[in-house]
């Protein structure tokens, strides 16, 4: 172990990081000061944006930080049927008085995000959607930083830990927002968290966290029981106090108006669960793959959504257990938790 390890935390909860929103510096440090581990999402930020959130959360508490970066990927996707979909959404975008926006693939700032890490230095960080090279892992582990792998198979839980990762997040597929899936057009996999959990500690020798649609004490305790040395939950912190979820995601959350959530990859052009609604249902079948390409081109009608109070037409990320969460602090939920 280069740096932290994950088994010293006083409670076994990593409040999971999440793009686009919910991860907040303030969401991150009360996380760490609750006795757990808090995630800066790096997702779609720039790296002096990065930066910034970090040194807030520095700010905020002196506990272990974690920061949680997209590996690069190829797109799955092509011109012809971005191009197709980018015709079928016309509707949305006249419905919502905006453009489309402009399709287009980058590797999410990686090596300029590499960098501020290594600069900054929290204690851990961690990868989804594929993995750095043996020698990226090397320079962050050189610097103290322990290293973690979001898998979702036992292949890709050898995989990480032959190309030099710490540890290990295990994301079922319960999980809400976007799978850790290395290969993007893979389908996503459905092997039960236990199963997962069980076959992936047979497989490794190193500390192995669980993620995957756990918002319960009992969801904690059943894969800490099971040799898991952390819950990672995302889905239970979106109506936390310090998140920065939307009014419109959290109201959806609360609402009786959604029964069910689906994995799509239409908001996105990458498989993500999130809350079924009325985007999901018109345009999931005609959705290719292609991220991060459809994910800017949906964006401008997901703004104008939520801009609106609407929850029909914008991603409204959560795990299947979405019912069961809570309002208040994290000091309070993760007190719930443990």
């Amino acid at each position: 172990m280069s740096g932290f390890d994950l088994r010293g935390l006083a409670r076994p909860v990593i409040v999971a990081p999440m793009a686009g929103g919910p991860s907040t510096p303030e969401l991150a440090a009360a996380g760490s000061n609750a006795g757990g581990l808090g995630f800066i999402a790096a997702g779609y930020l720039t790296a002096d944006a990065l930066a910034d959130r970090i040194s807030a959360a520095r700010g905020l508490t002196s506990e272990p930080l974690g920061v949680n970066l997209f590996a690069p990927q190829p797109s799955a996707g092509t011109p012809d049927g971005i191009e197709a979909y980018a015709r079928a959404l016309a509707g949305e975008s006249d419905r919502y008085g905006v453009a489309l926006g402009e399709p287009r693939y980058d590797d999410d700032s990686w090596s300029a995000k590499l960098e501020v890490v290594g600069d900054l230095r929290p204690e851990v960080v961690s990868f989804t959607f594929g993995l750095p090279t043996a020698e990226e892992i090397s320079r962050l582990r050189a610097a103290g930083i322990t290293t973690v792998g979001t898998v979702t198979t036992p292949d890709e839980a050898r995989l990480a830990v032959d190309r030099g990762v710490d540890a290990l997040a295990v994301q079922g597929p319960a999980a809400g927002g976007h799978r850790g899936t290395f290969d993007p057009a893979a389908p996503p996999a459905t092997q039960p968290l236990d199963q997962l959990l069980a076959e992936v500690l047979a497989a490794v020798d190193v500390p192995v966290a669980a993620a995957g649609g756990l918002v319960t004490a009992a969801d904690v305790a059943g894969v800490v029981a099971a040799g898991a040395v952390a819950a990672q939950l995302g889905t239970a912190f979106l109506l936390a106090d310090e998140a920065g979820s939307s009014p419109v995601h959290r109201a959806a959350l609360q609402s009786a108006e959604f029964t069910e959530t689906v994995v799509t990859r239409a908001f996105s052009g990458r498989y993500a669960r999130g809350l079924r609604n009325r985007f999901v249902i018109e345009h999931e079948e005609q959705a290719p793959f292609g991220y991060p390409e459809i994910h800017y081109l949906t964006s401008p009608v997901r703004k104008a959504s939520v801009a609106a109070g609407d929850p029909q037409a914008t991603n409204v990320w959560a795990g299947t257990g979405w019912r069961n969460i809570r309002t208040g602090s994290v000091k309070d939920i993760i007190g719930a938790l443990t």
